[in-house]
């Protein structure tokens, strides 16, 4: 039988008790708590989310990065690289986001959860791929969704939206090759203000 749902209010206590020192911060958002923790506890609150008896998270359902660069315009101030990871625990039918910054913006660093859930080893993996971000301890880190010869990590807000190479198959070599972007840039704005009498007979 499944139990039902803790109260988002009565999660948050719970899990600000329960990690104590381990959490900057424990907020309710829409219904959704969220803890954010140092990256040094990272790993630490981690475990103590899947073991402690109030917790009982057993699933990690999701992890991605998160690129704080243009976040509200770009007047944030703070750390730029993020993971969040969504928790769930059947046992006790509760969820929380547990999110952690990375402490170096040039080489963003966190812990790998994969000694803790599983699931996180291609979610890492795909972080890494699109964000650069490093998972420190994953013991397969490498690209997931793009090609290895692939340059830049295409989710950072500074990538060109052109990319930096692309590839083709090339009929004298009988080979792919790679070659700097050709596409021109260009701006196509969608035309949604129409001028006075657009369409109509004159």
């Amino acid at each position: 039988m499944i139990p039902f749902a803790v109260k988002p209010e009565a999660l948050k206590e719970t899990l600000a008790t329960a990690l104590g020192g381990l959490a900057k911060s424990v907020d309710l958002r829409l219904g959704e708590v969220t803890v954010v923790v140092a990256a040094g506890d990272y790993l630490a609150a981690a475990k103590l989310l899947r073991d402690a008896p109030s917790c009982r998270f057993e699933q990690l359902l999701d992890l991605c990065g998160l690129d704080y660069s243009g976040y509200g315009d770009g007047l944030r101030e703070g750390l730029r690289f993020c993971v969040a990871s969504h928790l769930l625990s059947v046992s006790l039918n509760q969820r929380v986001r547990l999110k952690v910054f990375a402490p170096d913006d040039e080489l963003p660093v966190v812990d790998s959860l994969t000694t803790v859930w599983s699931s996180a080893n291609w979610f890492e993996r795909e972080a890494f791929d699109l964000y650069g971000i490093v998972f420190e301890g994953h013991d397969d880190l490498r690209r997931i969704l793009t090609d290895y010869g692939f340059i830049g990590h295409p989710f950072r807000k500074d990538f060109p939206v052109s990319g930096h190479v692309e590839m083709r198959y090339d009929a004298e070599q009988k080979r792919v090759i790679y070659q700097p972007v050709t596409i021109e840039p260009r701006e196509i704005t969608p035309r949604i203000i129409r001028e006075e009498n657009y369409g109509g007979i004159h």
